[in-house]
């Protein structure tokens, strides 16, 4: 069983069913409404878990309650988790408002609330990181962790799958360190020139290889809600690679997912299981 190690924000997820989206000055009344955990490091975790691997997940909450609620679930989907928590108190659990139009696409806004810190790596995850086949990194932490978790990564001789959401600028020390960067096409335009390889999602087109330039199509699925589709794309990408896959085949593999995923509603249930 390969090994998969995961470090990103973890926190709620409330979803609203909109007609539509906003236009400036107004208020729509939702058609519904659901909440789950959720952030794309712990989407990212459960999708590669529910793939096989065997999973370690980085995250930190606002409060103990919050750590040992999440630490159930993770446990439950056998995922080893390192959840810390704001002590004091003074930051929140992080917090996402996702909202989904009749059509499936999101709109999405996050309250980051407590965050991870370089100790929390050295403290409690270091040994994951080093005896893992696969590092996922992303966006929603501070770079100072994402750099300490990357300098252990080299140090072992493990990959680095960096997926750059949201978009900000990366230091060259990460940029460096990562084997395969996983852009969107608005994140790909902050990325620029990197060491690593590029493979761009592009939606319900699929994805792109940018060293080869070939666009590897996704299956064509009647969507129903988007949300967490790049997660799941990345999950499967990385657990594919680390079971020795080829680029293209991990590719065609992280586009069905994602596209299965797109089917069914909200984050956590759409996270598909590997098939028997």
């Amino acid at each position: 069983m390969v090994r998969v190690a995961v470090i990103g924000l973890v926190g709620r997820s409330m979803f609203f069913e909109v007609p539509r989206f906003h236009a400036g000055g107004e208020t729509i009344h939702a058609t519904g409404f659901y909440e789950e955990w959720g952030g794309k490091g712990f989407n990212q975790a459960v999708a590669a878990a529910r793939q096989g691997a065997c999973l370690s997940f980085l995250g930190k909450v606002g409060c103990e309650a919050d750590s040992r609620a999440v630490s159930a679930f993770c446990e439950k989907e056998g995922i080893r988790p390192v959840v810390y928590y704001s002590e004091p108190s003074y930051l929140p659990t992080a917090c996402a408002a996702i909202l989904t139009d009749g059509t499936g696409e999101t709109r999405v806004t996050v309250a980051r609330g407590a965050e991870l810190d370089v100790a929390d790596v050295d403290f409690g995850f270091k040994d994951e990181i080093a005896a893992a086949d696969f590092l996922l990194l992303n966006n929603e932490v501070p770079d100072e962790v994402n750099l300490r978790a990357s300098e252990i990564a080299v140090e072992n001789g493990v990959k680095i799958v960096f997926n750059p959401a949201p978009a900000r600028n990366i230091p060259k020390a990460i940029r460096d360190a990562v084997a395969l960067f996983t852009p969107n096409e608005f994140e790909e335009q902050t990325l620029g020139d990197v060491p690593g390889e590029v493979v761009t999602t592009l939606g319900a087109r699929g994805c792109r290889i940018r060293s080869t330039g070939e666009i590897i199509p996704a299956p064509s699925v009647k969507a129903v809600d988007s949300t967490g589709a790049g997660d799941t794309f990345n999950a499967v990408l990385a657990v594919r690679l680390a079971e020795g896959a080829s680029l293209h085949d991990a590719c065609v593999a992280a586009n069905e997912a994602a596209a299965q995923s797109t089917t069914v509603k909200y984050v956590l249930p759409s996270l598909p299981f590997r098939a028997k």
